[in-house]
């Protein structure tokens, strides 16, 4: 895997090396040694999927907050998205920045997002399915949000919202 850190602190875009062959190829997604040699969080509990049936689907911006903050690693294993992340991290120097990344099946690449980040994504093409890592097991009561507007970051989105949950339109201007 190669592992390119992003402009925020410890959010990682990563590429796979493919090994091919007559068969096709065989690629390394995930590697608990190499992930620690990057400092990275290797806890792993809980693998979730979204399919996302309509381009212009908004999922985000989500997070956790402690104890049950999380670590994710978001793959597209179909389709395209806009991927998304917001340092939410008082003392790092980049709080309240952000970074976006397309990830796609064909690019087979990777998000690394941290604790302290939240995260969104906006379909780039129907039927788009995305598969989820995450270090700590969903709560319910730990879950939050802000709207995909909120002035406070001036996310550009490069498409038109057309699907949005209500509890995701909903969400309160950051504070």
């Amino acid at each position: 895997m190669i592992f390119r850190e992003t402009k925020l602190p410890g959010v990682f875009e990563i590429q796979l090396e493919l090994k091919t062959d007559e068969r096709g190829f065989f690629a390394r997604t995930w590697c608990q040694r190499e992930f620690e040699a990057q400092g990275l969080n290797t806890k792993l509990v809980q693998c979730s999927i979204s399919f996302n049936a309509r381009k212009g689907t908004l999922r985000g911006m989500h997070y956790q907050a402690a104890p049950h903050a999380e670590t994710k690693l978001v793959r597209c294993t179909r389709g395209a998205m806009y991927d998304v992340v917001v340092d939410l991290r008082p003392d790092s120097p980049k709080f309240k920045d952000s970074i976006a990344v397309i990830l796609t099946a064909e690019k087979r690449n990777t998000i690394y997002v941290p604790e302290g980040c939240a995260h969104g994504f906006l379909t780039l093409e129907d039927d788009t399915e995305v598969f989820y890592q995450m270090s700590e097991f969903h709560n319910e009561q730990a879950a939050r949000g802000f709207r995909f507007d909120d002035p406070t970051f001036r996310l550009s989105w490069p498409e038109r919202v057309q699907v949005i949950s209500e509890r995701d339109l909903n969400y309160p201007q950051f504070e």
